[in-house]
């Protein structure tokens, strides 16, 4: 690691660096375990703050292809100290204003800060972590700082919010940003992997901003919908127009620009589209974490942000749990990835599975800590599984760099805010249709004996028969969707065992069209004819 000065410790070193990378991890513009402090307290709906959250993500999505250069261009020393103010005065400025329009492109700049300063980190103690250079190893220790990171920062905001105030956050992850800015002026030296320092010209910029902004609007679209009741509300169609627009303009520039922001030759890579496609599955699955999980921790069982950050804390044994599997999968017997890819998804319905029958207000919360295990290990296995997938699909290093962008925006992004989209809308419907059905039984004679011993109102009595029923309904409808996301989940766990099998993989046919077939057809009759 020359980039250190020389008096300090080889040891040392590397440890350094996973310490600057967690400081980094644990930044950004909103914390999603101040969410509720930051919404009581700034007005701002919740749908606001998980647009901002989207955006830091759509940040650092759309950097990816970027990184390449920056890495060639600047010294260690430039890209981090840039990348930690840019975090602390973002920081700064999320603490300090309300005003959405300000908030949204702080946001994305914080994640594309974000992004830079745990690429830096992270490539340069990959010699370190696997000598040579397994992603095998690299993805899946790289997943135990990001998920670490992820959960970990919830818990803590949500513990600074809870004992001091959501600001109070923001001034922790200021001070660790300065504390990086040290470490690099005082242990660290300037230096750049490239002699002859690379050059930014050709970065298709103005592409990457048109494909920032379109992001934005489908997340928009996507985060918005249920709120604003989707396509009947003039705006939505608005976004929804302006958006297609953004994507003529986008498609037109990959097209016709001679050094395109993503190239399409990414999916000329054999089965790059299949593992996408897989990637947009398990996110829209696992997006139950972040909706369904809140409807039923927040609505129904009533718990504080703190509580629910501390039960989510128990999804860490489970990614570490992850991390093994997939570290002896593919870094020590360097199996094949389909069965990997079973293991995954069969966690997911696994997780279902208990969830489905341990939604009941009456259950200890003690009880759901396997569930959040189970879910923890799918999400480590599956990224650092798909991940790697997609790395040994494509070779070329810069082409690799574009397809971590797609990648990351499938998996950070867009599915993410559609899954959002997806159950809150699907959860509204079965809400209604459950309260519709289940309402028959609230004849006159129960809400008389609800009501009867008030004289101008409900009672505390009624309030709580009614208050309780609402919750039964929601339970309900809670079970249906994780009803729907076992059969799902279960199919992709037998597609992919099936897969597993060779004669299933490589046996199989490709079915010849019509004319084909009926050219076959004919030729055979012929000759039969001809040897009669």
């Amino acid at each position: 690691m020359p980039m250190f000065r020389s008096w300090v410790p080889k040891s040392l070193r590397p440890w350094i660096y996973i310490v600057q990378v967690f400081c980094v991890q644990f930044s950004g513009g909103v914390y999603l375990g101040a969410l509720e402090a930051v919404r009581g307290t700034t007005g701002l709906m919740i749908e606001d703050l998980l647009m901002l959250l989207y955006a830091g993500l759509a940040g650092m999505a759309v950097y990816f292809p970027m990184l390449f250069r920056m890495k060639f261009r600047f010294t260690n020393q430039q890209l981090l100290c840039g990348a930690a103010a840019v975090i602390g005065i973002c920081n700064l400025i999320t603490m300090s204003t309300t005003n959405m329009a300000v908030l949204l492109p702080v946001c994305f700049v914080a994640g594309m800060a974000k992004l830079q300063g745990t690429f830096e980190c992270m490539s340069n103690i990959q010699l370190w972590i696997t000598p040579k250079r397994d992603f095998g190893v690299f993805f899946p220790v790289l997943h135990i700082i990001l998920l670490t990171a992820i959960t970990g920062s919830a818990w803590l905001a949500a513990v600074v919010a809870f004992h001091f105030s959501w600001q109070m956050m923001h001034v922790l992850t200021i001070g660790t940003m300065c504390f990086i800015i040290v470490v690099q002026l005082t242990l660290c030296q300037p230096f750049c992997p490239m002699p002859q320092r690379m050059s930014l010209k050709g970065l298709d910029i103005w592409t990457g901003l048109l494909i920032s902004l379109l992001m934005l609007m489908v997340c928009y679209f996507m985060v918005y919908g249920d709120y604003l009741l989707w396509l009947k509300s003039l705006r939505l169609r608005l976004v929804l127009g302006c958006s297609l627009i953004a994507l003529a303009f986008v498609l037109y520039r990959l097209k016709t620009v001679e050094k395109p922001y993503i190239s399409f030759e990414i999916f000329r890579y054999k089965n790059v589209l299949p593992i996408l496609l897989v990637t947009v599955i398990a996110e829209i699955m696992l997006g139950a974490e972040h909706t369904l999980e809140e409807i039923y921790w927040s609505e129904v069982r009533g718990l504080e942000e703190h509580t629910k950050t501390g039960l989510a804390l128990w999804s860490l044994p489970g990614v570490y749990i992850g991390v093994l599997i997939t570290l002896f999968w593919l870094g020590r017997q360097k199996w094949k990835v389909w069965k990997l890819f079973a293991i995954g998804f069969g966690c997911i319905t696994a997780y279902a599975v208990m969830m489905y029958m341990l939604i009941d207000v009456n259950v200890a919360l003690s009880v759901y800590r396997p569930a959040l295990i189970l879910r923890g290990c799918a999400y480590s296995i599956l990224a650092a599984s798909l991940m790697w997938s997609l790395h040994e699909l494509v070779h070329d290093l810069e082409h690799f760099f574009m397809s971590l962008f797609i990648f990351n925006v499938l998996h950070m992004y867009l599915a993410g805010a559609a899954g959002y989209g997806l159950y809150t809308t699907l959860f509204q419907h079965l809400m209604a249709d459950n309260m519709s059905n289940y309402g028959a039984y609230l004849t006159p004679t129960a809400l008389d004996a609800l009501t009867s011993n008030s004289v101008s109102g409900l009672t505390s009595n009624s309030v709580s028969g009614l208050t309780s029923f609402l919750h039964s309904m929601m339970s309900v409808s809670l079970k249906q969707i994780f009803g729907n996301i076992i059969w799902a989940a279960g199919i992709m766990t037998m597609a992919f065992l099936l897969l597993d099998i060779p004669r299933v993989r490589t046996g199989i046919e490709k079915v010849p069209y019509w004319s084909v077939y009926g050219i076959k057809m004919l030729t055979r009759l012929t000759s039969q004819t001809t040897s009669r």
